[in-house]
């Protein structure tokens, strides 16, 4: 996703950089260009400047933190010494906890979270990027509101292309998309398909909407409040518009990596507990994906996505 965010923005012309420790991939980009196919088009964006720390690129007005789960502390650690007074830091990873990982390192108040629903993407090679889809970008200032603030940066992001929406409401922005996240992600790497695949297959589809069940529990008695009532619907709905998708708990466990589980449908049984809930379809997928991950090699640099 780092990467379709660094060509949609670049080529409405602002300055770009983007950081990554995968010296392959930004290399290529630097060389040739950044190759992107799918739903935005084929095309390449030249231009794009790459470091490998964020100390490369110096002071930025918007920074986009698009790395895994695990990488965020490690990243907004190393922004925290960069930020001016009116400087944005935007994590954007799946899951729970992302403004909170941030916040150990940077003011709430600098924090805006993002959201992206509906995209598909993957590097297909150093230097490309494919993604299936680019339903929605939801955007939300940390501690809530609709500010002016949230509404520029919506501008921003609909002037380079996105479908985007700011959010008043931050629990109901991230929880919607946590609730696709759920249904789709730990059932296509337990069942090694795509959304279509899972979508065709009733059994499998049954242990995903089973997922997403739980987590519709837990967030209403969390207290969140749901912009719709047939959550069966609304994640069938988002699922049909990418049916060739691999979520990226899929390609993560295609790739031999470790995923980002702890923070998607393990955060479920975990939260559940807490309430007094159960949740065996997430508790169940949970231990046969974290199994399986305790059996692949250890991460090493140079494997990750684009920041």
């Amino acid at each position: 996703m780092g990467a379709v965010y660094a060509a949609l923005l670049k080529k409405a012309g602002h300055e770009v950089w983007a950081i990554d420790l995968w010296r392959e991939h930004l290399d290529a980009i630097d060389r040739d260009g950044l190759q992107v196919s799918g739903a935005s088009g084929t095309y390449v964006v030249d231009g794009i400047r790459i470091g490998h720390a964020p100390a490369d690129a110096g002071p930025c007005d918007h920074w986009l933190v698009a790395t895994k789960a695990a990488d965020v502390d490690e990243v907004a650690a190393g922004i925290a010494p960069l930020l001016r007074p009116d400087d944005v830091v935007m994590p954007f990873q799946n899951g729970l906890g992302a403004g909170e990982r941030v916040a150990a390192h940077i003011p709430e108040d600098q924090i805006v979270i993002g959201i992206a629903e509906g995209f598909g993407s993957s590097i297909p090679e150093p230097g490309g990027v494919h993604h299936n889809g680019m339903r929605l970008i939801r955007i939300g200032e940390m501690r809530g509101g609709l500010t002016e603030r949230v509404q520029q940066i919506e501008k921003v992001w609909h002037d380079a292309g996105f479908n985007v929406r700011a959010f008043a409401d931050l629990d109901e922005m991230i929880w919607e998309k946590f609730l696709c996240n759920v249904t789709l992600s730990a059932p296509t790497a337990a069942f090694d398909v795509t959304v279509g695949e899972l979508m065709a297959n009733p059994e499998a589809w049954g242990v995903a909407i089973g997922c997403m069940l739980e987590a519709y529990r837990l967030g209403i008695a969390s207290g969140v409040t749901f912009s719709f009532d047939d959550p069966v619907r609304y994640v069938t709905d988002f699922s049909a518009t990418i049916p060739n998708a691999s979520p990226s708990m899929r390609l993560d466990h295609l790739a031999r990596r470790r995923s980002e589980i702890d923070v998607i449908n393990g955060q479920v049984p975990v939260r559940s507990r807490e309430l007094g809930l159960e949740a065996p379809y997430n508790e169940a997928l949970v231990a046969v994906l974290r199994e399986r991950e305790s059996r692949f090699p250890e991460p090493t640099i140079g494997s990750g996505s684009p920041t």
